[in-house]
């Protein structure tokens, strides 16, 4: 019958003295039966046999000896089997050594006891198993030195059976294990073949990718090519067309009539609109390229919308539609690039203008705060047809146009909004559009108030035109000449007119002027070549020199163009920017009194 736990927990199922070899004997079978009928594996049954009959064996002849077996029952139960004696050393340190190896054992000299314990599985612990291990145990005390011997046969034999069965299962495992790295190093191979194969492919398709890499350079190279030659070719007489055009409105317009006037407005008109669109289709590519920079500087923002009022006021004409520019807050400052921000607001007003049959146009302007700073916002308002909202999403596309009667009858390139961001983004701003169909479009500009880096703008008012006593204007181009001959007259009280470069450097030497308007670009000598003429004489070398060009800018020398003082947009050519140029250029020496018209030069104003 099972014994009530102890005060230690511990279920105590027997106990054995120990006195002759014949009980080392019968302890080996006993410590197994045990084993097996609590459920230990039969390799675990061994070794605690084994571990007994080692100590057993070390500690025989001490007085008192004896051997307890019992559970610890709980989460994790096991089989404690104690040794105990009371006179005499115990087992030596071989023994409990080699026991140790085999299961887990604790050796207390001072309390003369070694204890083994054996894991067993959870719930192997029954009523049931520990009253079988009771039986088996108390059915070995009786057994002989031939059924011990019998029973260490038996159990090498079964366990000779096992290292059989293990070494079969093992070799049959190695066969699994050879066929596997068969299969394995056949897949390498494969593998190794078709990276190989792939590698082939990408190095050709690396060459591939490279040849055409080379061939859209090539092609962007030509592109730009094409940009600066059109920039060149085609601006320069339209800027002279619009020049002249304004010049007779301005000064021979008491001569003309009603109809002449009219007709030379509408060139004006047609000519602004042919050059905008050049410099919009111009610097939609340099954009793409990455070439179009801006020009920082203060923007008076009364002039330029004051400009745009003008450049717009023809729209009113008709009936049913009202432009309304708002007029700025004196505070509100602006450090931008003028030009972009002109290029913005008419773009948008045009393209409210465009689609407003009746009702209003409206441009507001006010200063914010967003998270960058200060913010200069215009909002520009219509209530025209509006946008669908399924093609509000492609209306940045670059000439994609609105289909159906939205478009019936109003002609456009379907650049403006595309053109309009693209410059609201190189300064830095945001353009946000919202509209609906039937009841119009808002469009808002956000700008930084200041150029990125810079402290608040100059509000000391505009800078006076410098005022020179002597300016040697040299241009090929006769009708640009004579486009600009107002603003040159307004910086200097004499203007020397060139009109071959080649002749250049000898009239500014002779006549020593205080400044020198260069074109860059002429057939018999160049503006480099003049440049560098001067740089390389020391007597002229001190004399400010201002160019003037049509070309894309990307397309400049700048290396050569280092002795210049200011590189200039013929097409956004002003009396400001010209004025700012020439600022605080020294005095001269007054000019040798000889004639200032030779051959070769246009002559004086």
């Amino acid at each position: 019958m099972v014994t009530l736990p102890t005060a230690e927990g511990t279920v105590l199922l027997a106990t054995v003295a120990l006195a002759t070899e014949q009980d080392i004997f019968m302890l080996r079978r006993s410590g197994k039966a045990a084993a097996e009928a609590l459920g230990v594996e039969r390799q675990d049954q061994i070794r605690l046999a084994t571990a007994l009959s080692e100590l057993g064996r070390d500690v025989l002849g001490s007085s008192g000896l004896r051997v307890t077996f019992g559970t610890v029952p709980g989460a994790s139960p096991v089989l404690r089997v104690v040794v105990l004696w009371r006179d005499g050393p115990g087992p030596g340190r071989e023994a409990v050594e080699a026991a140790s190896r085999l299961v887990p054992t604790r050796h207390d000299p001072a309390g003369r006891a070694v204890t083994i314990e054996q894991q067993l599985s959870v719930g192997a612990a029954t009523t049931e198993s520990l009253r079988r291990a009771q039986d088996l145990l108390a059915a070995h005390r009786g057994s002989t030195e031939l059924d011990d011997a019998r029973a260490q046969t038996s159990d090498l034999i079964a366990a000779l059976e096992e290292s059989r069965a293990q070494r079969e299962e093992l070799r049959r495992l190695n066969d699994e294990l050879e066929e596997t790295n068969r299969g394995v190093v056949a897949l390498y191979s494969e593998l190794s073949a078709e990276l190989e194969e792939t590698n082939r492919g990408v190095v050709a398709l690396y060459a591939e990718l490279e040849e055409k890499s080379s061939q859209l350079r090539e092609a962007s190279e030509a592109k730009t090519r094409f940009w600066a030659n059109v920039s060149h070719e085609l601006r320069t007489p339209v800027n002279s067309v619009v020049g002249l055009a304004r010049l007779l409105l301005d000064i021979d317009g008491e001569r003309l009539d009603e109809e002449q006037r009219r007709r030379v407005s509408m060139i004006s008109a047609s000519g602004a609109t042919l050059l905008a669109l050049v410099d919009e289709l111009l610097d939609v590519a340099k954009a793409e390229s990455g070439r179009l920079e801006p020009h920082w500087d203060a923007v008076d923002l009364r002039a330029t919308l004051g400009q745009l009022r003008g450049t717009l006021r023809g729209y009113e004409t008709r009936s049913g539609v009202t432009l309304t520019v708002a007029e700025p807050d004196p505070a509100t400052t602006l450090v931008s690039d003028e030009v972009m921000v002109t290029r913005i607001l008419r773009n948008l007003l045009s393209n409210a203008l465009k689609f407003t049959e009746e009702g209003t146009v409206r441009l507001d302007v006010a200063a914010g705060q967003g998270d960058g700073g200060t913010e200069v916002v215009f909002t520009v308002s219509d209530t025209g047809i509006g946008i669908p909202a399924e093609e509000q999403h492609q209306i940045f596309e670059e000439f994609y146009q609105v289909r159906g009667a939205h478009q019936r009858g109003r002609s456009g390139t379907g650049l403006g909004l595309p053109y309009a961001r693209r410059l609201t983004e190189l300064l830095g701003g945001t353009l946000v559009l919202t509209s609906t169909p039937g009841r119009g479009t808002e469009v808002v500009v956000r700008l930084p108030a200041t150029h990125p880096g810079e402290g608040p703008p100059d509000t000391d008012g505009q800078h006076p035109p410098a005022q020179l006593s002597l300016l040697v204007s040299i241009d090929d181009d006769e009708v640009f000449r004579s486009t600009i001959r107002p603003l040159v007259a307004q910086l200097a009280d004499r203007v020397v007119e060139v009109g071959e470069g080649g002749r250049a450097v000898d009239a500014i030497r002779r006549n020593r002027p205080d400044a020198v308007l260069l074109d860059l670009h002429m057939p018999d000598m160049d503006g480099y070549d003049v440049l560098t003429e001067l740089a390389g004489d020391p007597s002229l070398a001190g004399i400010p020199v201002v160019v003037i060009t049509s070309a894309a800018d990307a397309t400049l020398d700048h290396q050569r163009l280092s002795h210049a003082r200011a590189v200039l947009d013929k097409s956004s050519l002003t009396l400001p920017r010209l004025a700012a140029a020439f600022r605080d250029v020294p005095e001269q020496a007054p000019a040798p009194e000889e004639s200032l018209r030779t051959a070769g030069e246009g002559g004086t104003r």
